[in-house]
């Protein structure tokens, strides 16, 4: 190979390295020094948030699964009670509007980035945001749910207005102050860790504990459970453990309960083998006192059901859980809670609430009776308290002697 040919090879080398080097530069430069700006709509999440609580009722409704009233309200809580804080660039009703819009129809983050014109990240941030002031775990002090899920009165002075104003039910569960049962919550769980979460729904679950009083209030929840643990188990590692200051029932009154929970003093089981649905009695009417309170007790105890149908009917993102952590969906599901006792307290208008006031016997949702009532526990639960026996005889003797 002579100097000419080795001179060629040389350029032609040169220009290969350069080539490559200007290429390498050039991506480098696009990628990472200048951007192309993705969102650029001019109608902003801000302009779209004001026109959706200042436009139709329903509209609001409808994305945010609250009156317009009620959502400014809870802005103005969130950022005067529990810290929230607007930026420079985003404000709290948007930063509210995000959270609410996710919990409410399950989007995606790519979704909600398209209707509040907004990169991801500023997204997921915003969401948790609200998210750590509203469910308060990892907060260690104030929040939504800790202020909001409670009773109004540990001590239960009073006979529930429910009771007292209903003679079905006046006076044989006048020292009734709630009712207890669970539900199960799909998680989004990696494969490789779902196994101790499959209960007997057969999918990977929370179960969740519930405690409710007759105005659809919850009083006490206990969330993070995997689905193959016993409502027995979590029930009473929730009145054992003081620092969950679960509304321990006071001295003679009681809460219903079904027949997968302990038979205990405070707690009032039904009887045992006896037709308990409201289905079961439709074409034939009770045949003797435990049938009769065994009805009475499934008509007052549906009140829990009926407010876990809500929630699960209002919030979306419970049946539609994105992919994060644990933790973070346990504290997900603390906020539904929460905010399905602040829309209760602060809307008596609202649809949905509404709709089980005028239709008493509707239950959103209602899973099929008696699931898991025949389910095997494995732990170690207090004898039967005779107490509670008794006075459920006395309340089956009473209704079955006026029937």
């Amino acid at each position: 190979m002579d100097n000419k040919e080795r001179k060629k090879k040389k350029r032609k080398l040169f220009w290969i390295m350069a080539t490559s080097t200007t290429s390498a530069i050039s991506t480098y430069f696009y990628k990472y020094i200048y951007k192309e700006p993705c969102i650029t709509s001019i109608f902003t999440g801000e302009i779209w948030m004001q026109e959706v609580l200042n436009g139709h009722p329903i509209r609001c409704v409808n994305a945010f699964r609250m009156e317009s009233s009620v959502f400014k309200q809870l802005c103005q809580d969130l950022q005067l009670n529990y810290g929230l804080r607007g930026s420079n660039k985003m404000s709290v009703i948007e930063k509210v509007g995000v959270f609410i819009y996710i919990m409410a129809l399950g989007v995606s983050n790519r979704d909600v980035c398209e209707r509040f014109p907004r990169s991801g990240k500023t997204i997921s941030r915003s969401f948790h945001e609200v998210l750590e002031v509203i469910s308060g775990r990892s907060r260690g002090y104030m929040s939504l749910a800790r202020d909001i899920i409670k009773p109004e009165d540990a001590s239960f002075p009073h006979i529930p207005l429910h009771i007292a104003n209903d003679d079905t039910y006046m006076p044989y569960f006048k020292d009734c102050i709630g009712c207890i049962d669970g539900t199960h919550i799909a998680p989004c769980i990696p494969e490789a860790d779902q196994l101790r979460y499959i209960g007997r729904k057969g999918i990977p679950t929370f179960n969740v504990m519930g405690v409710c009083y007759f105005d659809m209030c919850f009083t006490f929840i206990s969330v993070g459970w995997a689905g193959t643990a016993h409502d027995t188990r979590v029930f009473t590692h929730a009145i054992n453990k003081l620092e969950l200051n679960f509304p321990k029932p006071p001295h003679g009154r009681y809460y219903l309960v079904d027949k997968g929970y302990p038979d205990k003093k405070g707690y009032m089981v039904p009887y045992l083998k006896t037709r308990y649905h409201k289905s079961q009695f439709e074409n034939e009417p009770p045949g003797n006192s435990k049938e009769a309170f065994n009805k009475m007790h499934s008509s007052l105890r549906s009140c829990i059901e009926r407010s876990f149908g809500v929630l699960k009917k209002r919030w979306k993102i419970l049946r539609f859980m994105p992919q994060f952590r644990v933790e973070t969906q346990i504290d997900v599901i603390m906020a539904t809670f929460a905010l399905h006792n602040y829309i209760r307290k602060n809307s008596p208008e609202d649809l949905l609430f509404r709709a089980l006031e005028e239709y008493p016997d509707y239950i959103p949702d209602e899973e099929p009776p008696d699931i898991g009532n025949n389910f095997t526990s494995n732990e170690n639960v207090n004898e039967p308290s005779m107490e509670m026996k008794t006075i459920r005889d006395n309340i089956a003797t009473l209704i079955w002697g006026e029937t």
